[in-house]
């Protein structure tokens, strides 16, 4: 994966000025940053629940259920 140099992010933050103007600029970056939280903590979450469940796969013991059959005649 590439990484992004001083030049392209700058060439990025000019960009994001253009298309998003001064005034709306810090708001979107606000809303990324929450975004980004929020994904980090969900998938924090979810590995979490993965090595739960890993841990708690250990064999259940069952009991022997007990089967039994019914014969029905037809009495003539």
């Amino acid at each position: 994966m590439p990484h992004i140099g001083f030049g392209e992010l700058i060439v990025i933050l000019v960009i994001a000025l253009i298309v998003f103007g001064p005034g709306k600029l810090p708001s979107v970056g606000g809303a990324i940053g929450k975004a980004f939280s929020e994904f980090r903590k969900a998938s924090r979450e979810l590995t979490g629940e993965a090595a739960n469940s890993t841990a708690a796969n250990e064999p259940v013991p069952v009991q022997a259920a007990t089967v039994t059959q019914e014969t029905n005649e037809v009495k003539s």
